[in-house]
């Protein structure tokens, strides 16, 4: 099975930097299914061509007792797997790329976060919904998506496409994100994992889909096929995401929502049904009911002589109680113009251009995958020229003095202060309060507290987070900053304020001195 990556960005041999991979060397990676080798088929000035061979030894693969493929009983001898793109390829990428997946270049610092003109092909990758899914996952991302189903014997076209498809992705995006997109979406497309699915595979997927899976329209879909229908571990997943989202949104909205494809329902009811054959209705039925059939799952139940439960009203998500506290707060302070400093994917941006009374809006954020995916989220190439010149999105970095962050009444800065280093938060504090110097800045972040309420949570929040405060800590930190830049600040917490352990998010306002 063969991956290549094309990059057109001049100097292009800067491919070979990224990823620590050198464009005039082969190199054999041995695993335990078989051997990775990285090769470059052209490396020069105005194109590049990195190439990941992964050679499956198939007695190897039989002997790691691994899930050979997913279609029939005799998959362990006769499979597609050393031909075709699969969780083997996903997995012998997260490996040989590991630092390049990181997002790190120690010889080029600057080249890992720029984005480059990509291309990455696949010729034969098992696709369970065809082409159109593979639309479904990668165009959200920001890529153009070629797609072509493979015949089952070109010699019969009558026979019809298989499930393969010939990928093509086109984009511009950093290598980094590139190689987590690969590596999550490749095993969901095929939809059958060769090894064992363990709890450690829900941090796998946090990590890797860091910065876009949250926001991704199919999120529930390649959470559940990424973890291979283990629903538990599906639920883990999908409350972790909300929860530590890429625009570290604490959410822990139900586990699984999405529209799954033609085929798939079955498949769920057809293991809840056989889950119920085993005595085990009420179980089949809650994971049914977890995938958006609970009509089905009371059915189960009730065939079991149980009646079932009226469904408890859904807690609001803390993403959205938290948005709701910020909004409330600028109408309260009467601002009319606002800038989202690290607005991800523009949710905040989205609600403060629903409401007329603000009649200028700004986004910033040092993503610039985060803005084409905030830009497409808010439809910018249809919006009304009304709206769209109430809105102004940017990509910048708050430790930089930035005349465009100037001219605003309030600053928003909603959990993102935690994801700045600690020696870099003076600069932060400069560049907003001492220059841009806005009427009002709010600031929400974890309370660390709080953590102890979350079962499945070890350690921080995110893993992007470089630290997470007690409010004692907030409160020094905010009453510090206030009166270094002539500020008043008040506190108010975000979501249910634990009587022991306080709030999950906590919000500081400043509000400048009328005499500063």
């Amino acid at each position: 099975m063969l991956l290549t990556i094309t990059t057109t960005a001049r100097p292009a041999t800067d491919l070979g930097f990224l990823l620590h991979k050198h464009p005039g060397r082969v190199q054999e990676f041995d695993r335990s299914f078989g051997t990775a080798t990285v090769f470059y088929p052209e490396a020069g000035e105005e194109r590049c061509t990195a190439a990941l061979l992964l050679e499956v030894d198939p007695i190897a693969l039989v002997r790691s007792r691994g899930k050979s493929s997913p279609d029939f009983s005799l998959s362990q001898y006769v499979n597609d797997r050393p031909y075709a793109a699969s969780s083997l390829l996903a997995v012998a990428l997260a490996d040989v790329f590991r630092t390049a997946r990181a997002g790190r270049c120690n010889a080029r610092p600057e080249l890992a976060g720029t984005p480059l003109p990509l291309e990455l092909r696949l010729p034969a990758l098992p696709c369970r919904g065809g082409p159109e899914l593979a639309a479904r996952l990668f165009e959200p991302l920001g890529w153009e998506v070629d797609a072509q189903a493979l015949p089952l014997d070109e010699g019969f076209p009558e026979w019809g496409d298989s499930r393969y498809v010939r990928l093509t992705l086109r984009g511009t995006a950093r290598l980094a994100d590139a190689l987590n997109h690969l590596y999550v979406l490749l095993p969901v497309l095929d939809d059958g994992k060769h090894y064992w699915i363990a709890p450690d595979e829900v941090d796998k997927l946090i990590r890797a889909g860091e910065g876009w899976l949250y926001g991704h329209p199919e999120r529930g879909l390649i959470t559940r096929r990424y973890l291979g229908r283990r629903w538990a571990l599906a639920r883990t997943a999908l409350a972790r995401l909300a929860e530590l989202g890429d625009e570290t949104e604490e959410q822990l909205e139900p586990a699984v929502e999405e529209d799954a494809p033609a085929g798939e329902t079955a498949a769920d009811e057809a293991a809840a049904a056989e889950a119920a054959a085993q005595g085990d209705a009420p179980q089949a039925a809650a994971e049914v009911a977890a995938q958006g059939d609970a009509p089905q799952a009371a059915a189960e139940v009730a065939a079991q002589g149980e009646a079932p439960q009226e469904e408890a009203p859904k807690a609001k998500p803390l993403n959205l109680r938290r948005r709701e506290a910020v909004l409330a707060k600028l109408e309260e302070l009467g601002a009319v113009s606002v800038i989202d400093l690290g607005c991800g994917q523009g949710e905040l941006v989205g609600a403060l251009l629903a409401r007329p009374r603000f009649a200028r809006v700004g986004g910033m954020d040092v993503s610039s995958m985060a803005l084409t995916i905030a830009a497409r989220k808010l439809r910018l190439d249809r919006m009304p020229d009304s709206k769209r010149a109430r809105l102004t999105l940017f990509q910048g970095a708050l430790t930089y003095t930035d005349k465009r962050l100037s001219g605003y009444d309030a600053a928003v800065l909603m959990e993102v202060i935690e994801h700045v280093d600690p020696p870099r938060l003076t600069a932060l504090e400069r560049v907003v309060f001492g220059r841009a110097r806005p009427q009002h800045v709010l600031v929400t972040t974890p309370n660390v507290e709080h953590n102890v309420r979350y079962e499945f949570l070890t350690g921080l929040r995110h893993p992007d987070h470089r630290f997470e405060w007690t409010r004692a800590e907030f409160a020094a930190w905010a009453t510090r900053v206030a009166g270094e830049y002539g500020y008043q600040v008040a506190f108010a917490p975000v979501g249910d304020d634990d009587p022991e352990v306080g709030p999950p998010t906590q919000m500081g306002v400043f509000t400048r001195d009328q005499r500063s």
